[in-house]
This record gives structure tokens, C-alpha cells and sequence, in this order.
């Protein structure tokens, strides 16, 4: 095939996925607003990655390669097993025979759209294209300078075996997991061989161990690929593939495709004259729904936490949840959209915990186990939000894991041992105690490099059993509820009120001197606090912010503490803050829009009694740090934790604490926003006048009635409703100017 026969061919394919130019002449469905790229080039640590995959589905591909701006690509994807780290597999092309497994190419011209993608490699010589489904996927891929090329499929550590010119092959990944793929052609090859310690043996069809490979030998330069994957069997993934794709047809499996992401993302339809904060919204909605990953292949699934194979019993199981980041704005955007899905998440959840024989809720659940990354155990919770909003959840089971994981397990960071003697300290005194200067670590639970994080660890604990006590409050259980309710105010126990900061305290009861907010904690602060410093962690009650306003002496003082909190400068140079502290970008001052303990802060004032601050704030955020452009994020994106903040942002409303059923209201961006029920009906909120200037809202009202709180219920949302603001250039210090009660109710 000619080059220009076959870049036509991707220019059609293009056209008919309504993805070549003149999109603006065209009504555009929200799928065809999402940028994968957005984010693609990190400000400092991880960038996002263009990830092409159906929503939540077990296969997802990208181009490998470190970042944008990398000059070469990997050969060809076939699944990525650990969002944003690896993938396993490589199929990479070659117009001759080859010499190694791999290749690594230079490409051009490039279209990556969430359902397909295209790239042209080896100075424009190969023609890739691709479209996914859940388990299974197709490659086109086309030579203009071989007329007998080759395929390769490499297993970076695994076997492969070739039979009637099909490919099985599997991968070993952490924790003895293994990923299966079944590869089969339309073109039947010529000839086969397997590549091991770089001899191509023409007699061999199977091989195991490092970098073995699979090689096909095709008679015409036009190759066309189908596979599928499995955590089960290579048996499995064909039959995956089987049941999934019956063509070779790229166009109709990335149709396919298309109308599964427009069904998902047409869920929030939004109205308004900014088509680019369209397109963050959209690319934001999508990035939610990267993970968790659904592993039930024809009712079974395959469970790295008891490495065995279990029926499902009709329930899909999830796993590949970051929940230090996704509890926070993810779990919650679910409960209002997809509530059953949130459902059999939490249901995973409880799964491992039994699977894993310590009946503890997992932390950090990935597809090769719980990683226990992070601190706390944060997915009390997304329990507990989903018992205060109605879902269904058997919450005895729930509040017992919850439980043992919070008492059983250690609170050291990044840690699944027993609990220790700082644990039993925390238990008696109420915080875990900081070390001294020159004080040597004397738990064997502390992991070295995360240290002990006393300061994080703690208000992330008291958090927690505010969690608890809410879901025994749920099973009437009051003096459950109660003791966990006292202990939810632990955070008292390290709050300093000469410096009104939480500051941390040795095993002694003393605070630690001389001490530094900003720097104090060594690399990223992780001695005292976590990744962000005591300028972050600062305003880390999310379950009793009266108190802490108390805390801080009053509404104003607290108003006060918030403002410079934006204005407060880095203290040293560019160079020395993100080098101690790589995770705090995105500033404003000393917030960190990058990190998720951040995102709740410009909520707060809302609590205060300045909602029109709120309104400010929030919009300066959306609009300084999420953008249509390859460095369009701030930070790390750990799941949909960050686009889930834009997404509740652009709509209005955000959930501060997770376990309540209440959202504090921001600044709505579009014109009309209207949210499809579960139910069938739709919660609508319209912002007259709503643009870049006009982010203050002026007035409001609910159902046609007067609203005047910087809050709404779930069950308001839940149900057909309507809430319409008037906004306005400058703030209205009336609206929404409430009391909050001097204490977190225990039901809403």
C-alpha cells in the first residue's frame, strides 16, 4: 500500500469517528470535547496519560512512552496493568526480520480519541490503528516499505507459544499475577518463530522466560490483528475476545466505542458559549471513569488477594482504586450517577477483605493486590457516604472491616502489619507522637522512607472514626456511635493554639521546637505530615469544620487564617520548595491544588459565613490550574481524584465531607447543567449569566422556591429538581450567608 492510500484510509477512519477538522461547523457529542493530551506534559512529578479504553474497562492502552514531549514510542500497546507505571506486552512491527523483541520508533501524526487511535511509525513507514473494547481490542497496521513484514509479540517476563498461526502468550506482574493474551490474524502468516536471547528459531513455537517473543511473518503488507486479554487463562481471553469483537473492522469497533463513551459522558449535559471549558469538563469526566477497572470475565474473575479464581454471583468486581485519592471526589460524583456501580465497588472492597484472610478493608486496592499505599483508611469513608445517601450496602459487614482495618492494621504509612506500639499510643493519647531531633525510629512498622507522618496520620485517623461513628449510628449501635464520635475529635490533640496550626507532639506530650509550617519534616514533609505541609494540612478536618473554626477563634479569625493560607509566598525559590516538596505544586500561596488533602480548602469559606469568597476562589482555581493545553493539570492525577474536583466544581457544588449527605456550593460554570438520575429523571442547575467575570452568585432559588444556604442535600440532587442562581460580576454578601451549627449533626 502506498503512503497516500493508506494515510487516506486513517483520514477516513477519522471522518467517520466524526474526528477530522471542521469539528466546530458540527454539533459535537461530549466525547468529541475530551482531550486526552490535557495534562500530558506534568508540571513537575507524573503526567496524565492519552489513555485509550472503554469507561472502567479491564484494557487500557497508551502510547509508551515517558511523556508528550518523549521523541520515541515502544512499539505498539496491548494493556496497560498499572495506571500510569507499566504495561504488559509489546506487538511491534517490523519491515524485516527481527534482531530483539522490541523497537523503539519515532512517530508522527498521531490521533488518539478515548475509543481509537492512530500513529505512524519508522519515518511515517508503519500506519497503525487501533480501537478497543472491555477485554479485547483490533489493530489495522499497514507497511508502505515491506511487502513482507513481521509481527512480534513480546512477554517481558512470561512465555509465549504460537499454534496454527495464533499467539498465547502471559505476562508475570507483581505479586505472582499474570495477564494472558490470545492474539490471532486475519491474514494467515507465512511463516512463525520464537525470538529468545536474540535468535529467531524458525522450529520453536513456544518459549518462557525474559523478553521471549513471538514472531508472525505476513505475505502482504496490510496486517490485520485482533486479541484478547485475561487474568484467568489464555483460553479465557479468547473466549473474551470472542464474545466481544467479531470483525476486523476498526471503524465499527471504535463506533462501537464512541457511543459507549457518549452514553457514559452524556450522563452531565452541559450548556454554554465556552466550548474550552467544555472540553476540561468532558476530558475531567472522563478521567474519572479510568478506574477502577472491572475484572468479571463471563461471571468469574480472577483475585490477586487470595490468588484464586472466583464466580461472581452477578456482581461485577472492581479493583485498581487509589482511595487515598479517589474517596475524596470520585466515590462521591458516583453516588449521584451511577449509584449501583458504587454499589458493587464497595462490594469489591469487601471481597478482598475476606480474600485477603484479615478481614481489613483494603487502602489501596491494584489489579496484583493491595498496596497499602498512602496513610489512613479512607475507604470507612466511601461506606460511610454511601449509608448517609441510601445505597445499598450490607453495612455490618462494611462497618466491621472498616473497623478491623482501622484497629487491627497498623496506622504506619504504606504498612499492612498488625498494629504496633505507636498504634496503642494513638490509642491511649490520641495522636501518634512525633520523633524528636536525633530520635531513632523504635517501631519496625515504620516504613523508612515514608516515616511516620504523625501529624497526617492522625487527623486523617480521627476522620475515619467520624466515619465509624456515623455507620454505627446507621446500625444503632449509640455507644459505638459515641466512643467513635469522641474520637473523631482527636485532631484537638495536636491543634497548637499559639501558632493555630496542627503542629506535631513527641511520645512526651511536647511540641516539636524550633518548627517550620513550610519546610519542617524533610522530604515531602513526610516526618510530620505527607506529601503537602502544615499549610495543607492546616484545614484537614473535613468532619468538624465549626469546631475547627472554634479551634481558631471564630469565623473571622478563621476567614483570616484561609486568606493568607492563598497569599502566604513559598518561603525559598522554585528550585528549593518543589524539591523538598514535589507534590505541593499548583499554588496559590501556600495552597496546593495539585494534591488531594487540598481540594475541600476553597469550599471553606462557605462555612464561614463568606461564601462569595468560595465562589472566587474556586473559579480562580478552575481557571488558573485546568486547562485545554498539554500541561493543563497541576499535579498528579491519582485516579479521577483531581478531575473529579473540576467536574463538582464546574457544576456547582462540591462534597466536602465525604459521610455526610450535603455538598457546599461553589460558583456553577455553564449556562445549564443537567445531571441524569439513575431514576430516569434529571437534577438541572442553571447559571444566568454565567461566564469568566460572572461568578458571583447574586441570587437563587430551588424548585422555584428561595434559596439562600452555600449548601444542597443529596436528596435535593437525588430527586427532579432544578436550582437556578443569578449571577453577577460582583459579590452579593448576603447570599448564603448561614450559620453552621457548632457541631456536624449525626444525620443530615
Amino acid at each position: 500500500m502506498t503512503r497516500i492510500s493508506y494515510i487516506s484510509t486513517a483520514c477516513l477512519t477519522l471522518a467517520l469517528l466524526a474526528s477530522c477538522g471542521g469539528e466546530k461547523a458540527q454539533h459535537k457529542a461530549p466525547v468529541d470535547y475530551v482531550n486526552p493530551y490535557m495534562g500530558n506534559i506534568s508540571h513537575l512529578l507524573v503526567p496524565t496519560f492519552p489513555t485509550v479504553h472503554l469507561p472502567n474497562s479491564l484494557l487500557r492502552v497508551y502510547p509508551e512512552r515517558s511523556d508528550y514531549t518523549s521523541e520515541r514510542v515502544t512499539g505498539l500497546p496491548i494493556a496497560v496493568t498499572h495506571h500510569r507505571e507499566r504495561s504488559a506486552f509489546n506487538l511491534t512491527p517490523f519491515a524485516q526480520a527481527p534482531t530483539q523483541p522490541t523497537a523503539q520508533y519515532n512517530y508522527d501524526n498521531e490521533v488518539l480519541r478515548p475509543y481509537y487511535f492512530s500513529i505512524e511509525l519508522d519515518d511515517n513507514s508503519i500506519l497503525a490503528q487501533y480501537a478497543p473494547s472491555h477485554q479485547s481490542a483490533v489493530y489495522n497496521i499497514s507497511f508502505s516499505n515491506s511487502q513482507a513484514p513481521y509481527l512480534c509479540l513480546n512477554s517481558r517476563q512470561g512465555e509465549v507459544s504460537i499454534e496454527d498461526g495464533t499467539v498465547k502468550a502471559c505476562q508475570l506482574l507483581d505479586n505472582d499475577t499474570r495477564l494472558y493474551v490470545y492474539l490471532e490474524t486475519q491474514e494467515a502468516p507465512t511463516e512463525t518463530a520464537i525470538l529468545a536471547n536474540g535468535n529467531l528459531d524458525s522450529q520453536a513455537s513456544a518459549a518462557q522466560g525474559q523478553n521471549v517473543a513471538a514472531v508472525l511473518r505476513f505475505a502482504e503488507p496490510n496486517i490485520h490483528a485482533r486479541y484478547g486479554i485475561s487474568l484467568i487463562s489464555a483460553e479465557q481471553a479468547k473466549k473474551n475476545l470472542e464474545r466481544e469483537i467479531q470483525s476486523y473492522d476498526v471503524n465499527a469497533v471504535a463506533e462501537a466505542g464512541r457511543q459507549e463513551w457518549n452514553d457514559a459522558l452524556g450522563r452531565i449535559a452541559v450548556e454554554g458559549e465556552d466550548e474550552e471549558s467544555k472540553t476540561v469538563f468532558y476530558t475531567s469526566y472522563y478521567r474519572t471513569m479510568e478506574r477502577p477497572i472491572c475484572l468479571s470475565e463471563d461471571g468469574q474473575y480472577y483475585s490477586a488477594y487470595d490468588h484464586a479464581v472466583h464466580a461472581d454471583g452477578g456482581t461485577p468486581f472492581y479493583t485498581d482504586d487509589w482511595i487515598w485519592d479517589t474517596y475524596r471526589g470520585v466515590h462521591p460524583l458516583r453516588t449521584i450517577i451511577e449509584p449501583e456501580k458504587e454499589e458493587q465497588i464497595l462490594y469489591s472492597f469487601l471481597e478482598m477483605a475476606d480474600q485477603m484472610g484479615t478481614g481489613w478493608m483494603p487502602t489501596f486496592p491494584e489489579l496484583t493486590g493491595d498496596s497499602r499505599r498512602m496513610n489512613s483508611n479512607h475507604a470507612v469513608a466511601s461506606v460511610a457516604d454511601a449509608v448517609a445517601k441510601g445505597l445499598k450496602i450490607d453495612t455490618l459487614r462494611a462497618y466491621e472491616a472498616c473497623r478491623k482495618g482501622i484497629e487491627e492494621k497498623t496506622l504506619a504509612p504504606w504498612n499492612d502489619k498488625r498494629a504496633g506500639w505507636i498504634d496503642q499510643f494513638y490509642v491511649e493519647h490520641g495522636y501518634i507522637p512525633a520523633l524528636k531531633d536525633g530520635e531513632t525510629e523504635n517501631d519496625p512498622n515504620i516504613n523508612p522512607s515514608e516515616q511516620r507522618q504523625p501529624v497526617a496520620v492522625t487527623l486523617g485517623t480521627s476522620y475515619d472514626q467520624w466515619c465509624l461513628s456515623r455507620i454505627a449510628a446507621a446500625l444503632n449501635r449509640p455507644d459505638e456511635a459515641d466512643y467513635y464520635y469522641r474520637c473523631s475529635h482527636n485532631y484537638r490533640n495536636i491543634y497548637n493554639p499559639a501558632t493555630a496550626f496542627f503542629h506535631p507532639k513527641d511520645k512526651d506530650g511536647r511540641w516539636i521546637e524550633p518548627f517550620d509550617y513550610r519546610f519542617s519534616g524533610g522530604q515531602g514533609a513526610r516526618r510530620y505530615y505527607g506529601e503537602n505541609n502544615g499549610w495543607v494540612y492546616r484545614w484537614d478536618v473535613p468532619h468538624n469544620i465549626p469546631d475547627l473554626i472554634g479551634l481558631m477563634g471564630g469565623a473571622e479569625q478563621f476567614v483570616a487564617n484561609l486568606d493568607q493560607t492563598f497569599s502566604e509566598p513559598l518561603g525559598k525559590s522554585k528550585y528549593e520548595f518543589y524539591s523538598q516538596l514535589p507534590d505541593h505544586t499548583g499554588n496559590v500561596g501556600q495552597f496546593s491544588m495539585a494534591n488531594e488533602p487540598s481540594m475541600h480548602v476553597p469550599y471553606l469559606y462557605d462555612y464561614a459565613g463568606q461564601p462569595w469568597k468560595t465562589q472566587k476562589r474556586v473559579r480562580q482555581m478552575l481557571q488558573t490550574w485546568f486547562r485545554n493545553d498539554l500541561m493543563g493539570l497541576p499535579g498528579d492525577e491519582d485516579g479521577g481524584g483531581l478531575s473529579a474536583f473540576v467536574v463538582f466544581s464546574s457544576l456547582g457544588f462540591y462534597p466536602v465531607t465525604p459521610g455526610e449527605a450535603r455538598y457546599a456550593i461553589g460558583s456553577p460554570v455553564f449556562d445549564e447543567a443537567s445531571i441524569t438520575l439513575p431514576s430516569g429523571g434529571k437534577f438541572t442547575v442553571i447559571a444566568h449569566g454565567a461566564s469568566q467575570g460572572m461568578k458571583y452568585i447574586q441570587s437563587a432559588t430551588l424548585n422555584g422556591e428561595p434559596f439562600n444556604q452555600p449548601w444542597i442535600y443529596h436528596s435535593d440532587i437525588a430527586a427532579d429538581g432544578t436550582l437556578v442562581f443569578q449571577m453577577g460580576y460582583e459579590p452579593n454578601k448576603q447570599w448564603g450567608v448561614v450559620e453552621m451549627p457548632d457541631r456536624m449533626a449525626m444525620a443530615d
